[in-house]
């Protein structure tokens, strides 16, 4: 639980107990420049994008190395976020908001690319391992816990076993996988 202090009117104050169970936080991750743009390792923050244009809000502070807003859906906060630390540290973002808003593992909901679905399959998991996907063990170092909601959008695989990974991750769809 925490206090929020707001102004009701001119020259008055009000006080509200914001419960941590009415406070969400999710974090869509990816990578920072315009190098990234567009690229698989961004779905996170594609999948953000269009919930925030679906919902009519914007990430209009930088805090906790961050692009976050907040709006409200169904009497809940949500801080929403893109953190700006590069994938790998994204647990650094996302651990330090968690712990400002006193949010638990359990109402901190991360989107991220996973190569092991194919194109645009989802898969929602109420927690577990990070899967090989070191932006999720960071997340999971920081949090101190793998018990984190996850929503994970498919990007499929390379189609040659010798293509490197970190080159599929970091390229952008083409095709067919472009419209999904």
């Amino acid at each position: 639980m925490r206090l929020n202090k707001t102004r009701a009117r001119k020259n008055t104050e009000e006080w509200t107990i914001i419960m941590a169970s009415d406070f969400w936080l999710i974090a869509g991750l990816g990578n920072p420049g315009s190098k990234y743009e567009g690229t698989r390792h961004n779905m996170g923050w594609l999948a953000l994008d269009s919930l925030m244009e679906q919902e009519k809000f914007t990430l209009p502070k930088l805090r906790f190395k961050a692009w976050t807003g907040i709006f409200e859906k169904d009497g809940n906060k949500i801080l929403v976020m893109k953190p700006q630390t590069y994938m790998n540290l994204s647990g650094e973002s996302v651990g330090e908001a968690a712990r400002f808003y006193k949010v638990p593992a359990d109402h901190v909901v991360v989107i991220s690319d996973d190569v092991s679905l194919p194109v645009g399959k989802l898969r929602i998991r109420k927690g577990g391992s990070a899967g090989g996907h070191n932006g999720l063990k960071n997340i999971i170092a920081h949090l101190g816990t793998d018990q984190f909601p996850r929503i994970k959008v498919g990007v499929g695989m390379p189609e040659h076993p010798d293509h490197e990974m970190i080159d599929w991750v970091i390229g952008k769809p083409k095709g067919d996988e472009a419209k999904l």
